[in-house]
């Protein structure tokens, strides 16, 4: 039975972060950021994902879905060319983020974030801040019936040069880059190497 392509809205955001925690717990930068080998890990991923899905849905930024059975297996986050700062600009998402992860996980996700905004050239681009699959439903092809779905979306939109994704796992690179994703650069994330890649949407 296939999975349903869906535009997802708040009634999605908590099986969209139950989902995205599974996607990210050992994700090299995401366990780098909120230090991984300290004691509450999971705590702060945990809390740093339920913010950024709810202020996400909360500012009625685009999210698309994969549900199979009414069940989300797939969920991608899309954050449009004139609203990339729109979440970590808000006092209310940092304030959450202080409260829940502390002073020094919340600085190096915002010093993360800088870095990867600078890394990019000028232009109207559209970004992927989270992108993942239940674990239950990886290597089944949904990811790539995923990223089909946002490019198809992002086509739609007139003004955009394309879709900007990263990722500091490396099991990752060769995936994007047969699915026509152009490596853009690379940044330092501590001691993680984050690949930041590229989709031309006025190409396909």
């Amino acid at each position: 039975m296939s999975a349903d392509i869906h535009l997802l809205d708040s009634a999605h955001a908590r099986e969209a972060r139950t989902l995205l925690y599974q996607a990210y717990l050992h994700d090299p930068t995401f366990t780098y950021l909120f230090e991984s080998e300290r004691p509450g890990y999971e705590q702060r991923l945990r809390a740093t994902i339920r913010a950024l899905v709810d202020q996400h849905f909360t500012q009625e930024q685009p999210a698309i879905g994969l549900l199979l059975r009414d069940r989300l297996i797939a969920v991608a986050l899309i954050a449009p060319p004139q609203r990339r700062l729109a979440i970590t600009d808000s006092w209310l998402w940092r304030l959450r983020m202080l409260l829940s992860v502390g002073v020094g996980s919340t600085r190096r996700y915002l010093e993360y974030q800088r870095t990867l905004l600078g890394s990019l050239p000028p232009g109207a681009f559209h970004m992927l801040p989270l992108l993942g699959v239940h674990p239950q439903f990886q290597g089944q092809q949904h990811g790539e019936r995923l990223l089909r779905a946002v490019h198809d979306w992002c086509m739609a939109d007139e003004q955009s040069q394309g879709l900007v994704i990263d990722t500091g796992n490396s099991r990752y690179l060769e995936y994007f880059r047969k699915r026509g994703y152009e490596e853009l650069g690379q940044i330092a994330i501590g001691p993680v190497v984050e690949h930041v890649f590229f989709y031309p949407i006025a190409s396909s």
